[in-house]
Order: structure tokens, then C-alpha cells, then sequence
């Protein structure tokens, strides 16, 4: 079945749409031979193939040689096999060309359909391809649509929609259609028709990616982040070093009167952040990551595991609301952190054995240090 006309037109889009013309001709074989089945219902075993080099459709029809033939569209007796050909037997199969009756216009609707969905795939998996390497990047979006379970967000210029499931909201932000705002590409996930961008208002990499855009010494490497901990929409400690001995980090990403930290707490509606200089010395980082808390010593209790002992009047700053600034120091450190008032029994044989070794002339512990400072 010839149809040139055809042919050429599928080329010159196939071309300009970027397809895989192998791909396209294989699916459109499938599809052909699948709606041929489904007009002729019970008919023989059919294969097309696609040449479009010729600009020829040809189908096959697939029959085997039998002794006693019980589907006479699948199947020839012997007999009639070998008027054929006196060398088949039974158990060969038998290929024969031939052109449907009245099937030019289902086989143009059914090119039209497959055509129309390489093309809605092809265009995904390109749009796709250029979002693989935003993984972990921060975007613009639009909020497009909502519905009971998931916010959907249009992103960048193609318009591609990211998804935000309830676990990426942040609590205390209230979301409408219309909505423009940033987030964290969390996730780039291209597999077919379940391809999908998810994206965050909650993850820390929100926090990091908007310092990075407020601070230039973050974007430049100079100052580095080296741990977030963070309870969307409420608190974020985010540890900080600076590379260059002559660059203050703290200083950096606080900026001239605040204007740096302050843009990344308005983007991120008012949540609190708490800017730590991290220390190698895991008992001087828990020093800092209990802040603004006053602590008068750390000391090390088991593995990975420490008592921090502060002064009575400072003992519910130090733990924070719900427990929240205790817990989040835990985890930007790594530490299990147990916060003691300093009037405590075990808070006051701690201080007691530091100021025996202060008197005997011991060396200096860590403790000394912390209150010193």
C-alpha cells in the first residue's frame, strides 16, 4: 500500500520535532496491526512494516501449516499448502502480502494518533531532559492549580508543572492559585507517563539555595555551608565557615544592617534564623548551636552524646518552645544533647569537678574554655 504523500510529511516532522524516526515506525507498525485486529476481529496473525524510504505500508499475514485446520484465518491444511509450495510440511508457517479492503481511512486515524502521542511524549521527555540538571536548583513557579492533596506549580519557561505533595508545605504558609513563588526542585523523575518534578517550600535546600543567591561569598565558596537543621516555617540553624581567613562568615551572611539574612527570612515568611560559625570540635559546635542560649559548659557523655549545662534563668531559651531549639541544635550537630539548669545535682558536680581542677592546677578542659568564652 503505497501512500508517499505520507511518508514525506512524517519525515519533515520528524525532523523538525526532533522524534525517533526508528521509534516512531516501530510504535505505528504495532498500532496498525493492533487496529486491523480490532476491525477484523478473529482474523489471522498480522504484522505490518513501515518503509519509508519507498513510502510502502505492507501487512503480513501469518498462517501455519496444519493436518486437520480448526481457524481457517490462522491456519492452512497441508493440502492446500503444498498446492502452493509442494515443500511445506506441517508445522511451517506460511507469509503472505496483501492489502486491506477499506482500511485506508482507520489506518490514517490510527497514524494520526500515534503520531500526536510521540509527539506529546517526545516534547515531555525533551522538556524532562532539560530539568534533569535543575535537581537541587531553586526556580520560580506559579501556583496553576490545587486540589485536595497536591499543589501543582508552573516552572519556567516551557511552563513545565512541578508538583508539591503536604510534606514539602511549609505549616504556617497559606498557598492560592496565582501564588508566585520560590522553591527547591527536590526531585527530577522522567520515567514515561510518570514522569514528575517535585518540589519543596520545606526542604533545607531552600534555605541554603537562597543564601547562595543573597551572599556572594556563599556562591563564590568562600564562606560554606556545612550543616542546615531546620523545622519549616518556624526555625533554621544553619552552621557556617568561612574559607579566607580575612572574610567574617557571620558577617557575610548577616550583611550591611541585616539586609542579606533579612531577604531570606521574608522569602521564607518569617521564620527565624539562627547563623552558627560550625567548630571541628563537636563540644564547642554544640557551644554554638544551643544559641541564643548562654551556655556555661559542654561536656561529653557516651558516644556522640553531651550534657549542656546553662544557667537556671536561661534553662527554657536554651530548650526553646516545645523543645524545638534543643532538638534542632541535636540535629544540626549530630549529637544527642541533654540540656541542664546549672542549680541541677548533676549540673552541680560538673562545675564542682571543673573548679577542682581549676584549683589543683589542672589543665585546662573544654569546659573552661566554653565559660571562659
Amino acid at each position: 500500500m503505497e501512500n508517499k504523500e505520507f511518508f514525506a510529511a512524517f519525515t519533515d516532522l520528524v525532523r523538525e520535532k526532533g522524534i525517533s524516526e526508528e521509534a516512531f515506525i516501530q510504535t505505528l507498525e504495532n498500532a496498525l496491526a493492533s487496529a486491523y485486529k480490532k476491525q477484523f476481529e478473529g482474523g489471522a496473525e498480522i504484522n505490518v512494516t513501515l518503509d519509508a524510504e519507498k513510502g510502502l505500508i505492507e501487512f503480513k499475514a501469518t498462517r501455519y501449516v496444519v493436518e486437520e485446520v480448526e481457524d481457517k484465518d490462522k491456519e492452512i491444511s497441508l493440502e492446500d499448502a503444498q498446492e502452493l509450495n509442494p515443500d511445506y510440511k506441517v508445522g511451517d508457517t506460511i507469509v503472505t502480502t496483501f492489502i486491506p479492503k477499506d482500511f485506508g481511512r482507520i489506518a490514517a486515524q490510527t497514524a494520526k494518533q500515534v503520531l500526536l502521542q510521540k509527539l506529546h511524549e517526545t516534547e515531555r521527555d525533551n522538556t524532562f531532559s532539560e530539568f534533569s540538571d535543575k535537581e537541587g536548583e531553586l526556580m520560580e513557579g506559579v501556583i496553576r492549580k490545587m486540589d485536595e492533596r497536591n499543589i501543582y506549580v508552573e516552572l519556567g519557561d516551557k511552563k513545565i508543572e512541578g508538583v508539591m505533595p503536604p510534606q514539602d508545605r511549609v505549616p504556617t504558609e497559606r498557598y492560592a492559585v496565582g501564588d508566585r513563588l520560590k522553591v527547591f526542585v527536590k526531585r527530577v523523575k522522567n520515567s514515561g507517563k510518570n514522569s514528575q518534578i517535585v518540589v519543596s517550600r520545606s526542604a533545607q535546600g531552600l534555605v541554603k539555595k537562597l543564601f547562595e543567591e543573597q551572599v556572594p561569598e556563599i556562591a563564590q565558596g568562600i564562606v560554606e555551608i556545612k550543616e542546615i537543621a531546620r523545622e519549616a516555617g518556624h526555625r533554621t540553624k544553619m552552621a557556617i565557615v568561612s574559607n579566607d581567613a580575612r572574610v567574617d562568615a557571620v558577617g557575610a551572611c548577616v550583611g550591611n544592617r541585616g539586609a542579606r539574612v533579612n531577604a531570606v527570612v521574608e522569602e521564607l515568611g518569617g521564620e527565624k534564623i539562627d547563623i552558627i560559625l560550625w567548630n571541628e570540635d563537636p563540644l564547642a559546635f554544640i557551644y554554638k548551636a544551643l544559641s541564643p542560649a548562654t551556655v556555661l559548659s559542654v561536656t561529653a557523655k557516651g558516644e556522640r552524646s553531651a550534657i549542656a549545662i546553662v544557667p537556671d534563668e536561661k534553662l527554657s531559651l536554651a530548650i526553646g518552645r516545645d523543645g524545638q531549639n534543643a532538638r534542632l541544635a541535636a540535629r544540626l550537630t549530630g549529637w544527642k544533647i541533654d540540656v541542664k539548669n546549672a542549680s541541677s545535682p548533676e549540673a552541680a558536680e560538673i562545675l564542682a569537678a571543673m573548679e577542682a581542677e581549676e584549683e589543683t592546677g589542672v589543665e585546662e578542659s573544654f569546659e573552661d574554655e566554653t565559660i571562659e568564652e
